[in-house]
């Protein structure tokens, strides 16, 4: 390797000997220096040049698969992707293991663990969600097949943590490239994670209809593609205390899912790959109906239409969703008779330098109720996340916000939260996990209407200061 590295200043030095004004003259011992030097000094810049490019390339790639991996990432990712969508993949050996996990330890050193406004609806951490979120995990396995006719299956299977019960939440299977004229379809039936997008950070799901039935993903017409299914809700029990005296401790059940079906069930449909000149376009429309397992007097229909505008570009991506429903909130398996909820943000993330960052978002909820307006309200809220990154692993990450709930009668709740993070993950960037997080959390809530229709109205503000440490993945 030492002499090939050598080779290129020793022809560069014959070169230039050999040449025909140079072997016409008698050089004296300094010009024939002088030329040595000259001819060396401009292969080494040569060879520093072409390593100069290769690094300047290897950095290009690497930054365009990270700002690829920016523009694709809308939300914190809590669904682990199915095993086989794409008829051109690669079937990997054996059972793929995925999921997305957080726990962690929090000291509660105010009067909420969790900064959170009574009354809230967009999003259980609507407030802002670093620093104040409990522990859980979804955990998949997945296996594909090939088929002699080219057809690629999988079957899923996922367990998930998010309380006292582990509940069975996948187990279906699909095939895609089973269709000749439409070799992106993918079919599907089982129980699965179903039309459930995600805001990550209020980590809110405007829509969410998991469930079990079938459907087809990604079927191309005209240049557009449709997702089209019917689910149905699983069959939960609700635990209650058993009245017997031979132990009254006792529970009628655990709280688990069941089997079958509840008895509601959803029409649910997606258009997407649209684009709208640089913005990119969804479009959802759903329709909820009960099966006689409801007794006749409960049984109501619902329906509810969303748009999602996206525009990516070089430093980052922003979007605008917005959802109407009538007889229901974000899930039409939920019905409530004269109900119209109306949800609309913005949301997006910047990239200043890949260092420095910010995510954020805006949103905005009307719940109305025509027959009972008792609990009619509107929900604003405001979240901003500055992040930095000290180096490939450690960051440091802020993230302020505010809501308030404004009811027809009674007042109002509002609150504010704080929280700040030092980081340590696998690469740079908000997008990159496993992280290990250290943080502290401060807040303020007054629920002015809570405590007016509780009684207490001298006892309206609630204060935070926790500290906690937790590690988070998806895989």
């Amino acid at each position: 390797m030492k002499i090939a590295n050598q080779l290129p200043v020793t022809l560069a030095v014959m070169a230039a000997l050999c040449s025909g004004n140079v072997v016409a003259q008698e050089f004296t011992q300094e010009q024939i220096d002088a030329i040595v030097a000259k001819a060396v000094d401009k292969a080494l810049a040569e060879r520093q040049a072409k390593i100069d490019g290769a690094v300047d390339k290897a950095l290009a790639e690497r930054q365009a698969k990270i700002d690829k991996a920016v523009a694709k990432k809308a939300d914190v990712i809590t669904e682990p992707q199915t095993a086989a969508q794409s008829p051109d993949m690669a079937i990997p050996f054996g059972v793929q293991f995925t999921g997305y996990a957080r726990y962690g330890a929090q000291f509660q050193g105010g009067d909420q663990k969790f900064v959170g406004v009574d009354g809230s609806y967009n999003g259980s951490s609507a407030i802002g969600r670093l620093g104040n979120e409990g522990n859980g995990g979804e955990f998949q396995l997945s296996k594909a097949f090939k088929g002699d006719n080219g057809a690629i299956w999988d079957v899923n299977v996922m367990i998930d943590h998010w309380g006292d019960e582990v509940n069975l939440k996948k187990a279906y299977a699909g095939v895609t490239n089973l269709f000749d004229s439409n070799p992106n379809a993918y079919l599907w039936a089982g129980r699965d994670f179903h039309q459930r997008p995600q805001q990550g950070i209020n980590d809110y799901f405007w829509m969410n209809h998991d469930g079990q039935g079938a459907g087809v993903k990604n079927f191309e017409l005209g240049g557009v593609k449709f997702d089209v299914a019917t689910v149905a809700s699983v069959e939960a029990c609700n635990p209650e205390v058993m009245d017997e005296d031979g132990n009254p401790s006792r529970i009628s059940c655990t709280g688990g899912s069941g089997t079958g079906d509840k008895g509601n069930y959803a029409l649910t449909s997606k258009i997407h790959g649209m684009k709208v000149g640089p913005l990119d376009l969804e479009l959802y429309a759903n329709y909820g109906f009960d099966s006689k397992a409801i007794e006749s007097e409960e049984r109501l229909k619902a329906w509810q239409g969303g748009a999602v505008l996206s525009h990516t570009g070089e430093k980052g991506v922003n979007k605008v969703i917005t959802r109407y429903s009538n007889n229901s909130d974000n899930s039409v398996f939920n019905k409530t008779d004269e109900l119209t909820t109306v949800y609309a943000s913005f949301e997006g993330n910047y990239k200043f330098t890949q260092q420095a960052q910010v995510e954020y978002l805006l949103a905005f909820h009307d719940y109305s109720n025509k027959a009972d307006s008792t609990d009619d309200r509107r929900n604003y809220g405001a979240i901003v996340r500055p992040m930095y990154w000290w180096n490939d692993v450690h960051s440091t990450w802020l993230e302020a916000g505010y809501q308030r709930v404004d009811y027809d009668q009674g007042g109002d709740n509002h609150g504010w939260k704080l929280t700040l993070s030092q980081n340590v993950s696998i690469a740079m960037g908000p997008e990159f996990r496993p992280m290990l997080r250290f943080y502290v959390t401060g807040g303020d809530v007054d629920n002015k209407r809570t405590a007016r229709i509780n009684g207490t109205d001298d006892d309206t503000q609630l204060d935070s200061f926790n500290v906690g440490a937790m590690w988070e993945a998806w895989f």
